[in-house]
């Protein structure tokens, strides 16, 4: 996803591995690489549709199954709208060190041969529809964190708000060539925009908006895991469009990202369901589907640098961290984050992260389109204090940006349903619609 990468402070051997095959000097139209992105960019669009919205919808009660689906069918709309229209020319237009420009305002100036710069053997409009999608699953996934008791039109207008406040301006610091990607920080598909900014989100929310009733008191179990699970399914397939297509062209960098995140979801199902295993005698389907998607959310920000066995050790490490951070860390703290988007994005995405830096591989070379094995990037602490300063901006500012837009939607339309409506369902009291027999 990273389509500018600052190299500051890497070894040599680093910079070829760096140097993906998308980002050819000639700047030439490739079919191979179009046909290539055109694949990734509907795997990450079925990962929204309908892929979270089946793995949220099971997770949830009976009566809240159809208005959790909804806020993926209404971010999605709302969001690619919204990127059409000036996000996507705020994001990836321009030099700026803090937001892009105005120039590709409703895809002015886009032609059949335009390219990006930072896409450069892929259609800029292909490039574009790419990012789109990217954006869309990250203000979908923050959805999960408040399900059950947010109202449809303070969803809808919190993604309105939000994709321009917090999402738009990481995402030109990491990817467009601002700031962050200046300093330095790698972020292969989106540690920090996208699970980072979700789970930081969804946690400001969960506290803003409160517990749902009878949250600690009653039986609040998923209404449908089969649905979950197939969800799971989907989300699981569609990453390696999101991983792999954040190569920017098909070649051994895409090969090596797929291969990595495959093996990370692996080792987090494995993990966490090991965990729960041993500590509450049996392993639960749930257990199995939230440490795949731990895995596949934490080998993120690293899948395009690492080797297979280091995506391995990274799912085992995402399977362990991320079930405590959303069993022994949301009991302590008792936040209401309704299916675990903090726990399972927001600390995997920061894990991932910090791991980039760690286990980043020179031995991913693009030269040539093949992929060489040269050794690691040791002892290169200034890469890891570049990750981990990534990390705290991001944090710092989805918080306050997360703050500031959900104070703005409780003033305009409120963010809570009523005590009523939420003992009802949300399905009949937002909808006027429910789950058929």
């Amino acid at each position: 996803m990273s389509p500018l990468i600052s190299r500051v402070g890497l070894p040599a051997a680093a910079l070829l591995a760096f140097a993906a095959p998308a980002f050819a000097a000639d700047g030439k139209i490739d079919p191979a690489d179009t046909a290539f992105m055109i694949a990734a960019t509907a795997l990450v669009l079925l990962m929204t549709l309908p892929g979270l919205a089946l793995f949220y919808g099971g997770m949830v009660r009976r009566k809240n199954v159809l208005a959790t689906m909804a806020q993926s069918v209404g971010a999605t709309g709302v969001v690619s709208l919204l990127w059409f229209a000036l996000a996507y020319s705020l994001a990836f237009r321009g030099d700026g060190a803090l937001i892009g420009g105005f120039d590709r305002a409703l895809l002015t100036g886009i032609g059949v041969e335009s390219i990006s710069p930072f896409a450069k053997t892929i259609p800029e409009m292909l490039f574009m529809a790419y990012q789109m999608t990217f954006a869309v699953i990250t203000c979908a996934l923050v959805g999960g964190a408040v399900a059950d008791r947010m109202k449809f039109s303070a969803f809808l207008l919190f993604c309105a708000l939000w994709l321009f406040i917090v999402y738009v301006p990481t995402a030109h610091w990491v990817w467009g060539g601002g700031f962050l990607a200046r300093l330095g920080l790698i972020d292969f598909a989106g540690g920090t925009v996208v699970h980072i900014n979700a789970g930081v989100a969804g946690l400001v929310a969960a506290l803003m908006l409160g517990a749902r009733q009878g949250y600690g008191r009653e039986n609040l179990a998923p209404f449908n895991l089969s649905l979950a699970v197939i969800g799971a399914g989907l989300l699981w397939v569609g990453w390696f469009g999101f991983n792999g297509g954040s190569a920017l062209g098909a070649g051994s960098r895409a090969a090596f990202a797929i291969v990595a995140t495959h093996l990370s979801a692996c080792a987090g199902a494995l993990t966490w369901s090991a965990l729960e295993w041993a500590s509450r005698g049996k392993p639960s389907v749930l257990g199995l589907i939230s440490g795949a998607v731990a895995g596949l959310g934490t080998i993120t920000p690293a899948s395009g640098y690492v080797l297979p066995w280091q995506g391995v050790v990274i799912g085992a490490l995402a399977g362990g961290v991320c079930y405590w951070a959303s069993t022994a860390l949301k009991h302590r703290l008792g936040y209401d984050d309704s299916l675990d988007v903090f726990g399972v994005h927001g600390v995997g995405g920061a894990l991932g992260t910090l791991l980039a830096g760690v286990f980043a591989a020179a031995s991913v070379s693009a030269a040539g389109g093949e992929a060489g094995v040269s050794g690691l990037l040791e002892g290169n602490p200034s890469q890891l204090l570049a990750q981990a300063i990534g990390v705290g901006v991001t944090v710092l500012w989805c918080a306050i940006g997360t703050w500031i837009t959900l104070k703005l939607v409780d003033a305009l339309v409120g963010l809570r349903v009523g005590a009523e409506q939420e003992r009802e369902g949300l399905d009949v009291a937002l909808h006027g619609e429910a789950m058929g027999i």
